[in-house]
């Protein structure tokens, strides 16, 4: 049966995969057949995320909604006719593209199948940079799927409503409806989404800087890039080889993520790309935009506006981050129109009203309700740098493209006016924090960063041109580029062999009894580990989860913290408490044990499961 419903999930995406590139030759008749493809695969992930959710707002998270949403996407496309022209970009630049993009995807497939509940002896492992981040993704997917809810509650704080933006997720729920396993539900949609985003990089880059070469090497520097972080690692490597060793086996000391050295600039495929799903959602997304704008507003496809402005209207649920990020960039092109040729201002129109249409809505009821209620806005200087003096924390953390860049600014003028629409959005950010967590400011920084690789990476390929004849050009050039990969290259290798016990064999057995045995609304009280296995990969809602989340999402209740520790510790308080909660269950395992809990006070409840390590009671 699991396999007839991974297949389904396949199949599923496929046709949306199949829609999305129709549509895409028809919107974009002229462009050349890679952009089609790849607007293709975006167009489906945006209709993937978006269309089961509309009908899920009216009718709940349920297999009828996202047969509707399969039905409206696909049969338009079966029957709209229209001619492409036949474009082909410059045949050096698709072989680049794919020269590119196909490691990377290869590179990201190998880090899925280690990072993603990886089976080993009935436990469930995973990688360095999934440890964190992913149990909180996995109890998205599977209670959005499990309960129906739309829009959909915290299971991991019972009765609060979700403000995080929730799409990225309940992508991978309608796998689950439709029979896929957990893993491949998770997994499926990444893969396309990575495409998008691999490829979109690439050919911005090559229209931004009319250079397949100088592309790939913008490439190069933004997805294997990293700071001067590997010295923290060489010095005092010869006496003691630990020293280097470690980067291979310590947690979370890499060379682009090194707390205690203040390097805090990470690889954008470790530690963005995979384990945070909104950032890939979001930028397989944005990524298009950004394309969609330059060509129209520094190239006059003025057109292209109305699909820009759908694309765009439907980031703020994708991706904040996304969404805040393209809005600046696009007032930063108006502001530009406005002191060139003022008349064109006119043309943002149809772009402004569709992209604002359909945004203001979810930014209403979700985004500014739960910022405002956890006053996300802060004032800060300098992003998380408590430490270095202002340049040198910059120098460090991303190496060779800031150390470039205000030459590259000087000498590549023609780049000019689209960077300078992006540069309002890193001063922002030194001055403004967004959200809780200041780190999380590096998801609108990276934007910026983009383009920060483009004109450092056109700049060198200038330079390498004019040293033509130079004696040892070559290993120059090879001696400047090992220097801006190497850190990221070391992170990425660090992933592949990265190796974590997420589960334990009881906790994954106790988990799927609750799945299966457990009423549908049941809530439970556990501990608030971030890796909560009933959580995650049942689906159950729990009183309150881990303040590495909730803290950051503006949702963590420190009253509701002292009642979880009162229930388990002070006899009494779970009678008098469970009721405020709902609470259903109660569980007693290590993770209980070690705040404190006491077996006493579950003493004369009857025991649903018990498996020796895990024990749940049931409070009705």
């Amino acid at each position: 049966m699991q396999v007839w419903g991974n297949l389904c999930a396949i199949a599923y995406l496929a046709l949306f995969l199949l829609a999305g590139v129709r549509y895409a030759r028809l919107l974009l008749p002229r462009e050349a057949g890679l952009v089609r493809l790849s607007m293709g695969v975006s167009l489906a992930l945006f209709g993937q995320m978006w269309l089961p959710a509309l009908f899920s707002f009216l009718l709940g998270f349920t297999l009828l909604s996202q047969l509707l949403a399969l039905g409206l996407f696909v049969a338009p496309a079966l029957f709209l006719r229209g001619k492409s022209a036949r474009v082909c970009l410059d045949a050096r630049a698709e072989r680049l593209h794919f020269l590119l993009v196909l490691p990377s995807l290869l590179l990201c497939g190998v880090l899925l199948y280690t990072h993603v509940l990886r089976q080993e002896g009935g436990a469930l492992h995973t990688g360095q940079s999934c440890f964190g981040d992913m149990c909180m993704h996995l109890s998205f997917i599977t209670s959005i799927a499990r309960s129906g809810a739309f829009p959909p509650l915290y299971s991991i704080q019972a009765g609060v409503d979700m403000g995080y933006p929730f799409l990225c997720d309940s992508v991978s729920s309608t796998y689950l409806l439709l029979g896929a396993d957990l893993r491949l539900s998770y997994v499926l949609p990444m893969l396309p989404a990575l495409y998008a985003v691999f490829s979109w990089y690439f050919l911005l880059m090559d229209r931004f800087l009319q250079s397949p070469k100088r592309a790939a090497l913008a490439y190069a520097l933004f997805f294997l890039g990293g700071g001067l972080g590997i010295a923290y690692f060489l010095d005092g490597a010869r006496a003691d080889p630990y020293q280097f060793t470690r980067i291979f086996t310590a947690f979370y000391e890499t060379p682009t993520n090194n707390v205690s050295a203040n390097v805090l600039w990470v690889n954008p495929i470790a530690d963005l790309l995979i384990p945070q799903r909104a950032t890939l959602f979001g930028w397989s997304v944005l990524l298009p935009c950004l394309y969609l704008l330059y060509r129209m507003a520094f190239e006059g496809e003025w057109r292209y506006g109305i699909l820009l402005g759908v694309l765009g209207g439907g980031l703020p649920l994708t991706h904040t981050h996304s969404f805040l990020a393209l809005a600046v960039l696009s007032g930063g092109a108006l502001v530009w129109h406005l002191t060139t040729d003022a008349r064109l201002a006119r043309k943002y129109l149809p772009y402004a009203g569709i992209a604002l249409l359909l945004s203001l809505p979810q930014l209403l009821r979700f985004t500014f309700a739960q910022a405002d209620n956890a006053g996300f806005l802060r004032l800060t200087f300098n992003w998380v740098n408590k430490e270095d003096p202002y340049l040198w924390f910059y120098i460090k953390n991303i190496g060779l493209p800031f150390v470039l860049l205000p030459f590259a600014f000087a000498a590549e003028k023609r780049l000019q006016p689209f960077f300078l629409c992006a540069l309002p959005l890193w001063i922002l950010c030194e001055f403004i924090v967004f959200q809780p967590n200041n780190y999380d400011n590096n998801k609108l920084l990276y934007v910026v960063h983009m383009l920060v690789c483009g004109l450092s990476a056109s700049f060198l390929a200038t330079l390498y041109h004019k040293l033509r004849g130079v004696p040892g050009r070559a290993a120059m050039g090879a001696l400047v580029v090992f220097v801006g990969v190497i850190s990221g290259v070391l992170t990425l290798a660090r992933e592949t062999v990265s190796d974590y016990e997420l589960f334990s064999r009881a906790q994954v057995e106790a988990a799927r009894f609750a799945g299966e045995a457990l009423p549908k609304d049941a809530v439970l009280l556990t501990a608030d580990e971030h890796n909560n296995p009933f959580a995650s990969l049942a689906g159950l809602t729990i009183v309150q989860g881990s303040p590495s989340y909730l803290y950051f999402h503006g949702v963590y209740d420190t009253a509701r913290a002292a009642d979880v520790t009162a229930m388990y510790t002070e006899p009494g308080a779970l009678g008098r408490l469970a009721a405020k909660y709902g609470v259903t269950h109660a569980v007693l395992s290590s993770h209980e044990y070690a705040m404190g809990a006491d077996a006493a006070v579950f003493d004369g409840l009857p025991i649903v499961y018990e498996n020796g390590e895990v024990t749940i009671y049931s409070l009705n």
